[in-house]
């Protein structure tokens, strides 16, 4: 039978945010100004531009994609009002995206691919060239390295279809995030954000023309508060910085863009589901942050501020050119160079909670590390692991392809280059015994506590690894008649990785891994386009997730007895496009199988191999009324199975729901002097299990979003976005590292973001 993670019901917090508007604001008559408005949103959305999925990088509308793609605008953004990049994913049709941990360290799931965290099958591109081409590492994926702000023009997410072929041959979901550019006239903004977690932030942008044919696009944030979950201290504090430099020239356009973020926050892990503890709790706190970690064969002893959290410190530089030549050609270069540390400090739970009494020495009462008070018997108390990952990443990739394109076909070429490196150094373990209260501190008077040697386990580590990948790739489009296009396309991959690993910290070499596979990827699709807005497509692909270092780590076994440790990708997709002036409806149906997944739930524990099959139908779908009045629609249904496994062959596969449906309802209208938007988004989630085995279910919620705009048209706008109106506690996960364990992360409590902004 499975165990349900029921929830009881928590106070609810009181939700104050005064908004005192005494502000001169000229008068202007706004009725114009909405239905122009509306009908250039209409015209959006008619003549969507795709450009992710496409081999010689050229645009194709929407609605004539043989593929499934969604596309998400900054003003999308403003109303989503996410919390981190990962956040942001939930928009998108077929992706269940957990993104309770924080600003970084999020688990994206998609379309029923099986995972225990992080994203395997998730890149994420910025101008159209991935930043890091390992889509997950050990405490790291892709959405961790970029930080969403107002130099985002708009956001393309591809799954499946041709991206097994193109760019890094990704076979689950791409997201390219494409930066604002500028024009001949010079604009921007200025806006101040607070909250009721005492959010302080300034996003400014500005963009213009330096010279003829020359642009430019300069923008950023600095901000810090103490978390949404409050620590005590300003948990969540960073920068960033972009600079976007575009050239236009007679026969294309040359790009080049440079990325600087310094930004981290609070490791937000499962918590104990006991009485006192809500979605507002975190282990982390001033009692806390500071703690003493030992590791290694002679327990050095080392002093760690775990205030550090999760972030990225480090810089994206990159660019694209892209040319016409001679009559049809058509030669991209895309490229990017990625640098800094990518660390990861945490409290993370161990096990089940326990009575003090149970644990301490004298069997009656333990002494706070910190604050010296005793407490007695009846404290709740939990193991907590207090684990630090620093993380050393670089990259540089390279995508060319040139192509050549008649009234009848398209034939591109290309290749594609990766270098990556990431250096580690782990100390994960540490456990002591922690309060159960939010930054409960650490005891003295507990074996576990005051002798490291009398804890269940540690796992340190310091590797070094190194990997290429080479990939040529080619795509043929043919045009059968007017309204049928067929296309295929191919990739021949080579990929190697050198890596070593030192087990233990004693300069001694366990694992040593020298890696030389390839693998051939395959697409093929077919688009009738049965009217300008209305079209079908039928899509076969065959892809590969190949392994990367904690892969090759974790399944050295398996590799050193030949395995070649290639995950295979099977799908196929039926879609339905439409695109009318008042409505759009774009749905997708998908089959695929998963083959050779491997999961583990924490180092050394055993590692199992399984193959996943899933099926079900995505909608992305929109509708705008003539009195201001839209809708969109984003839902998922989908089922999962485990088909083949040592122990948990015919479940279905773990914390992916069997629905979701996203309603996003807005309405335009005259508020006094200011042109007004009022939108909400209303979420509802199925039941998922915890774990493979479906012992632990996890209760599905709805959860209510809900914001106002006030434009003026002086340039000044004010913005109120309640995320988790209801304050619903509902959770994303159990325990990754123990399912059976009362551990679980809730979704984020109840926000309010307030704005204010001067665009000019």
């Amino acid at each position: 039978m499975a165990m349900h993670m029921n929830l009881t019901t928590h106070k609810q917090h009181s939700l104050a945010l005064g908004v005192a508007l005494a502000l001169m604001v000229p008068s202007a008559v706004f009725a114009q100004q909405k239905a122009e408005q509306q009908k250039q949103d209409e015209n959006n959305f008619i003549e969507q531009i795709v450009v992710t999925g496409s081999a010689s990088g050229t645009a194709v509308r929407k609605v004539e994609a043989s593929y499934a793609t969604t596309l998400i605008s900054a003003a999308d953004i403003k109303k989503l009002a996410p919390k981190s990049t990962a956040d942001l994913f939930k928009a998108i049709p077929g992706v269940w995206a957990e993104s309770s941990g924080g600003v970084a360290g999020a688990n994206v799931f998609v379309r029923g691919f099986p995972g225990g965290g992080d994203a395997p099958f998730l890149t994420l591109q910025v101008q159209g060239v991935p930043i890091f081409p390992p889509s997950t590492l050990s405490f790291l994926e892709n959405s961790s390295l970029f930080r969403i702000d107002e130099t985002i023009e708009i956001v393309d997410a591809l799954r499946g279809g041709p991206a097994s072929v193109v760019s890094s041959g990704q076979p689950g979901l791409t997201t390219n995030f494409l930066l604002k550019e500028g024009s001949d006239e010079t604009e921007g903004s200025i806006k101040y954000s607070t909250s009721d977690y005492d959010l302080q932030r300034i996003d400014a942008v500005v963009s213009g023309k330096l010279a003829e044919d020359l642009y430019f696009m300069f923008g950023g944030y600095v901000q810090q508060s103490p978390g949404i979950r409050d620590a005590g201290f300003n948990s969540e504090k960073g920068n960033q910085f972009t600079l976007n430099i575009t050239k236009i020239l007679d026969n294309g356009k040359i790009n080049f863009f440079t990325r600087s973020t310094d930004d981290h926050g609070a490791w937000y892990l499962p918590t104990p589901l006991v009485d006192g503890v809500d979605n507002n709790y975190t282990q982390l706190g001033t009692l806390n942050r500071q703690a003493t970690i030992q590791y290694g064969p002679d327990g050095t002893s080392e002093s760690v501020d775990f205030g550090e959290g999760r972030g990225w410190k480090g810089t994206v530089t990159g660019g694209s050119v892209n040319l016409e030549f001679a009559e049809g050609w058509t030669f991209v270069d895309r490229f990017a160079h990625l640098s800094g540390d990518a660390d990861t400090l945490g409290l993370v739970p161990n096990g089940n909670p326990a009575l003090l009494s149970s644990v301490a020495d004298n069997g009656v009462s333990a002494i706070g590390a910190v604050t010296g008070d005793v407490y007695d018997g009846d404290t709740l108390v939990q193991q907590v692991g207090r684990w630090v990952v620093r993380k050393d990443i670089e990259s540089f990739t390279n995508d060319v392809a040139i192509t050549k394109q008649t009234d009848k076909f398209k034939a591109s070429l290309g290749l594609y280059v990766a270098n990556f490196s990431s250096n580690d150094w782990w100390s994960i373990g540490n456990q002591s015994y922690h309060v159960i209260r939010p930054g409960g501190e650490n005891l003295t008077g507990i074996a576990c506590n005051d002798s490291q040697d009398s804890c269940d386990w540690n796992y340190d580590i310091n590797a070094t690894g190194d990997g290429t990948t080479k990939a040529i790739y080619a795509a043929f489009e043919y045009k059968l008649t007017d309204t049928v296009t067929a296309d295929v396309g191919v990739r021949d991959e080579n990929h190697t990785i050198d890596y070593t690993v030192d087990e233990g910290l004693d300069g001694v070499i366990t694992k040593a891994v020298q890696y030389d596979e390839s693998d051939v990827a395959f697409t093929a699709g077919i688009n009738w386009q049965i009217q300008p807005e209305q079209g079908v497509f039928l899509r076969y692909s065959e892809g590969s997730k190949m392994p990367y270092f904690d892969d090759l780590r974790e399944s050295f076994d398996s590799f050193s007895a030949g395995d070649d440790l290639i995950i295979d990708v099977t799908q196929l997709e039926l879609g339905y496009k439409l695109a009318k002036s008042n409505y759009t409806l774009y749905a997708t149906g998908f089959y695929n199988e998963v083959e050779g997944d491997r999961f583990q739930t924490v180092p050394g524990a055993p590692v199992q191999t399984l193959t996943n099959e899933a099926y079900g139908v995505e909608i992305d779908a929109n509708y705008f009324a003539d009195n201001g009045f839209s809708l969109s629609l984003n839902s998922t249904i989908q089922e999962t199975e485990i088909t083949a496994s040592p122990t948990n062959k015919g479940n279905e596969a773990q914390r992916q729901p069997g629905w979701q449906v996203r309603l996003t309802p807005s309405y335009d209208f005259e508020f006094k002097d200011f042109f007004a938007t009022l939108y909400g988004t209303f979420s509802m989630v199925d039941d998922r299990f915890a774990n493979n085995e479906n012992t632990v279910v996890l209760d599905g919620y709805e959860k209510f979003d809900i914001g106002l705009i006030l434009q003026g048209d002086s340039g000044l706008t004010f913005e109120l976005a309640v995320q988790n109106l209801t304050d619903e506690d509902a959770l994303t996960e159990g325990d990754p590292r123990s399912p059976s364990a009362p551990n679980g992360r809730y979704i984020l409590p109840r926000t309010a973001t307030f704005s204010v902004s001067y665009a000019f």
